[in-house]
């Protein structure tokens, strides 16, 4: 009898693994058959608004942080590039990191990353609203340092929780490589969108900087102004702009969790495609090292690390070109919503050109508008006219970056799938070292621009500078990133995979 009971229970236990692997091979079937009907046009335009809370952040900080660290908080030039690249540098740095942990981690009835964006927007949305708060009255200015410089790490860390998983996201909606183009364009056009309505809301608030900043400077003794910078307002005078710093980030608070909803309600998560039980899952190690030995992707990063690097480079720079340099502080704002308002109409169009000519076509086009514009605002940056124009150009070229490196690397991930069909679920690791590169760029362009500052004597809240302040920062905006972008175009002609090739995968994965 004991040995009956005994065959019993291992027939059953058979029994379940058997009904196990079938259930999840029907799931993977019934996801494949999804894929092959296409991605319903409501579930990428929630997958796309999901961007709006990283991009809407993220531009804030690009454009404002710096002043707000500088002018109204008043915290010197080195300190705060130490706290925007350390913070920088920490966040590129863990997001490898997240990526392995997100792709070693299991399905569950929600799906795979949806946990990790659902567990990480409230943090991340309190961490971003402390990087606003000034906290002057409960401790010293000594100490106002190690607070902003813990809560950039804090939220840069919690926004990669988000920001990692919805990337990868990319290759779990189902469809084949063209829907996730169509996505990743869906994509970048909101957040076209969204940076356009960040630099609307921080434009107000640079706005009242520069009234009150104005208002300051006109009482100093005029007797008192030399060539060089002059001392700065007090800081009293800046209440109503740390007020307006605050209003904001409560407003893009309340931005980032609206749409943060929209994607835990209207985006279910589909199986990748070849999507088995019998995969290999290799060590943190191995995993980076085989992404850096595939050379479509090392190529690819390659070049979207320095185009990305010189766009970054001029942009987190142009509040401050056109406040010294240009002379134009008072029409900051319109500047900026030219730039943003042509990159969020060419998106579409871009989208159009590289279903035409190619995606490595599409990108050298695109990239190349940018060098005649910031040629042609350097040797003129007074005339407004004429930066408007250019300005129009400059968004034309951004939205390339935007699109087109993004739209490429899913055709990496098919590739690297195709040549190594034994590791699976490394999806995560290649979005994540993609957004490595990104901040890393973005870490290194905001170090170099404050510290050359500081070398060229930028002082905090100084109402006039020197002409080695304006020289620098015209360097910044203009000959550097064009010397940069021309180096990542050296690497995007060397990018491997074409349109030939791409549709070669296409039909194998198929």
């Amino acid at each position: 009898m004991s040995c009956l009971r005994k065959l019993t229970n291992q027939i059953q236990t058979l029994n379940n693994q058997s009904l196990k692997q079938n259930t999840d091979r029907n799931a993977c079937d019934e996801d494949q058959q999804e894929g092959v009907r296409g991605i319903p046009l409501s579930r990428k335009l929630c997958y796309a608004v999901g961007g709006v809370p990283y991009q809407i952040t993220t531009v804030s900080i690009g454009i404002s942080l710096q002043i707000f660290l500088l002018d109204v908080v008043q915290i010197e030039a080195f300190y705060v590039s130490l706290i925007l690249f350390v913070s920088r540098a920490w966040d590129a740095v863990t997001d490898p990191l997240l990526g392995y942990v997100v792709s070693r981690s299991n399905w569950t009835p929600v799906g795979k990353l949806t946990p990790w964006l659902v567990i990480s927007t409230p943090f991340a949305l309190l961490s971003y609203l402390l990087l606003w708060f000034v906290p002057r009255g409960s401790m010293s200015e000594a100490a106002s340092v190690p607070w902003f410089l813990v809560a950039a790490c804090l939220f840069e860390t919690l926004m990669s929780c988000y920001n990692v998983p919805y990337l990868s996201l990319n290759m779990f909606l189902g469809g084949d490589q063209r829907d996730r183009d169509s996505a990743t364009a869906y994509r970048m056009s909101v957040e076209m969108v969204a940076m356009l309505l960040a630099s609307v809301i921080q434009g107000q608030v640079v706005a009242v900087y520069n009234t009150e900043k104005q208002e300051s400077c006109q009482q100093l003794d005029q007797a008192h102004e030399t060539a060089q910078s002059t001392s700065s307002p007090l800081a009293a005078s800046l209440q109503e702009t740390q007020k307006a710093f605050l209003t904001s980030a409560l407003v893009i608070g309340a931005l980032f969790f609206l749409c943060s909803l929209v994607l835990f309600l209207g985006v279910k998560e589909q199986r990748a495609p070849m999507c088995s039980d019998d995969s290999v899952r290799p060590s943190y190690v191995a995993s980076l090292k085989m992404l850096i030995c595939h050379t479509p992707y090392q190529r690819l990063v390659l070049g979207f690390v320095f185009s990305t690097l010189a766009f970054q480079m001029s942009l987190g720079n142009f509040a401050l070109f056109c406040s010294h340099a240009a002379g134009l502080g008072a029409k900051f704002q319109h500047l900026l919503l030219a730039l943003l308002v042509s990159a969020s109409i060419s998106v579409p169009l871009w989208q159009i050109v590289l279903l035409r000519i190619g995606k490595k076509t599409t990108v050298f086009i695109g990239l190349s508008l940018y060098i005649p514009a910031a040629v042609v605002v350097a040797c003129v940056p007074s005339n407004f006219p004429v930066f408007m124009t250019m300005c129009v150009l400059m968004g034309f070229s951004v939205a390339t970056v935007f699109l087109l490196p993004w739209s490429m690397l899913p055709d990496v991930v098919d590739d690297f799938a195709m040549k190594h069909p034994s590791c699976k679920d490394l999806e995560p690791v290649f979005f994540s070292g993609y957004a490595f590169c990104s901040k890393l760029a973005g870490g290194l362009s905001v170090g170099v621009s404050t510290m050359t500052l500081q070398l060229v004597g930028y002082k905090a809240g100084a109402c006039s500078h020197g002409d080695g302040v304006v020289t620098a920062l015209i360097v910044l905006f203009s000959p550097v990133p064009i010397a940069l972008l021309l180096i990542g175009m050296v690497f995007f002609h060397s990018y491997p995979i074409n349109e030939r090739q791409s549709s070669q995968l296409r039909d194998k994965i198929q």
